[in-house]
C-alpha cells in the first residue's frame, strides 16, 4: 500500500475518521467528543450537580477503560485513555459513561428498560467505590474476567502481530503505519537518546537501568478515532544487547488543549504544556499507567509517551445480554468511582455521596439528572449520527 506523503496526511485521516464514525451509533458517540462538551456547556449541561474538584477522565466512555499493566507486571482494569483529563466535575465522567453504556445497549438491541437498569447498576457500582477501601479490588463480571485472562496470557509476540503485523525489528508501512518526514525521523532519534526516555524504558520489571536502548524503526501511526489528525508516532526500540535484546513499542502522541470543561482557578499545567497535564492526570486516576508515562516537547508540540505493553487492551461491549449489560455497567462505574474516590478525603466523599443520593424517584434508583441527561444526549447523538451518515453517503 502506498502511504501518503507527510505533507498530505490530513485529508485521508479525515476520511478515515468519518468512515469509523459512520459504522455505528456507538462508534459515533466515541468519536464525537466535541458534541458532548457542547452539551455540557448548554443550559441542561450546566444544571448537573457540582461535584468536588478532582482529576477526571474527561472522555469517560466505555472504550477508554480496560486492562493495563504497571511497571511491576501487575494487571488491572483502569481508565486507559486520558487525552482529555482535567481537574473538573466528576459528574461529567458519570454522564459520559452513562451515554456510552446506553448507546452500547442500543447497539445490542436491548430494550429501554435494560438501559434504565444499567444506569441503576452503574450508580450502585460508583457509590460502592466510596464505601469500600479505595485500594480493594472490585469483583469482576464474566466478560471482564475473560478480557483479563486474555491480557494475562498476552506476550510481546501477540502485541507485535496485532500492532505491527510481524515480530521482526521493523515497522511495515501500509494501512496502519505511514512514512515519516526526514525532520520527524531525526527528532524521534534525538528523543530516543534522552535520559528521560532511557529511564522510562528501563524502569519496567525485568530490565536493567544500564541496558542499552536503541531506536530500530519509527513511523507515523494511524490510530484512534477522534484523535485522528494529531501527530502520533510508533517507535520500535531494542533494549539490551545480543541474545538478551528485547523489543518494545512506544506510543508517542501529541497532546492538545483539552475540550473537557475544567474547574476554574485550579493548580493544573497550563495549556501550553498539555503533555504534563495528561501525565499528571493519569498518575492520579490510573497510577499504574501514569507511572509508565512521560511528557516531552517534540517538533514544537507537546507530547506524552508510554510503552505499550501486551496487556494494554480495550474492553469491547458488543452484543451484550441484559445481565451482562448490568454487570458491566456496575463494574466499570466502580472502576471510575475508585479513581475519583482516591483523590478525596472522607468528608469530601461523604458530601459527594449525599449529593448523588438525592433526586432519586420511587421508580428509578438513579438520579433524575442522570436519566434526563442520557435521554437528551442519546437523542442529540442519534440525530447527529444520522446526519453524519447522510453526509458520508453523499460524499461517497
Amino acid at each position: 500500500m502506498k502511504t501518503p506523503r507527510p505533507s498530505a496526511r490530513l485529508e485521508p485521516l479525515s476520511q478515515l475518521r468519518n468512515l469509523k464514525m459512520a459504522r455505528s451509533a456507538h462508534a459515533y458517540v466515541r468519536g464525537s467528543t466535541v458534541q458532548f462538551y457542547e452539551w455540557l456547556h448548554s443550559q441542561p449541561g450546566r444544571r448537573l450537580p457540582k461535584g468536588p474538584a478532582v482529576w477526571i477522565c474527561g472522555d469517560c466512555h466505555a472504550g477508554n477503560l480496560g486492562p493495563t499493566g504497571d511497571l511491576k507486571g501487575r494487571i488491572d482494569i483502569h481508565i486507559r485513555d486520558l487525552d482529555q483529563t482535567v481537574i473538573g466535575n466528576p459528574a461529567h465522567d458519570l454522564v459520559r459513561l452513562a451515554l456510552s453504556l446506553a448507546t452500547a445497549a442500543r447497539g445490542s438491541d436491548l430494550p429501554g428498560v435494560a438501559t434504565a437498569r444499567m444506569l441503576e447498576e452503574m450508580m450502585r457500582g460508583y457509590e460502592q467505590a466510596f464505601e469500600d477501601d479505595v485500594d480493594k479490588e472490585p469483583p469482576r463480571p464474566a466478560q471482564v474476567k475473560a478480557g483479563m485472562r486474555s491480557a494475562v496470557q498476552r506476550t510481546w509476540k501477540h502485541l507485535a502481530q496485532e500492532r505491527i503485523e510481524n515480530t521482526k525489528p521493523t515497522i511495515p508501512l501500509g494501512k496502519h503505519f505511514w512514512s515519516l518526514s526526514r525532520e520527524e525521523r531525526s527528532a524521534l532519534k534525538t528523543l530516543c537518546a534522552t535520559p528521560d526516555l532511557h529511564t522510562l524504558v528501563t524502569s519496567l520489571k525485568g530490565r536493567n537501568k544500564d541496558d542499552r536502548v536503541k531506536m530500530l524503526d519509527s513511523a507515523y501511526w494511524v490510530k484512534g478515532c477522534s484523535s485522528l489528525g494529531l501527530k502520533r508516532y510508533a517507535v520500535l526500540l531494542g533494549v539490551g544487547e545480543g541474545d538478551d535484546e528485547e523489543y518494545c513499542l512506544l506510543d508517542i502522541k501529541e497532546a492538545v488543549a483539552a475540550a473537557a470543561p475544567r474547574v476554574a482557578r485550579t493548580a493544573m499545567p497550563r495549556d501550553n504544556d498539555n503533555g504534563k497535564r495528561v501525565v499528571e492526570g493519569a498518575r492520579f486516576l490510573s497510577p499504574g499507567l501514569g507511572n509508565r508515562m512521560i511528557a516531552t516537547r517534540l517538533l514544537d508540540h507537546g507530547f506524552f509517551i508510554r510503552e505499550l505493553l501486551p496487556q494494554d487492551m480495550k474492553l469491547e461491549l458488543d452484543q451484550l445480554s441484559q445481565t451482562d449489560a448490568k454487570l458491566a455497567a456496575g463494574y466499570l462505574a466502580r472502576v471510575v468511582g475508585l479513581a475519583h474516590a482516591r483523590q478525596m478525603d472522607m468528608s469530601t466523599r461523604a458530601s459527594w455521596m449525599r449529593e448523588l443520593q438525592a433526586c432519586r424517584s420511587k421508580t428509578l434508583d438513579a438520579p433524575s439528572w442522570l436519566w434526563s441527561s442520557v435521554v437528551q444526549l442519546v437523542g442529540r447523538h442519534e440525530k447527529g449520527y444520522l446526519e453524519h451518515c447522510r453526509r458520508y453517503a453523499l460524499e461517497h
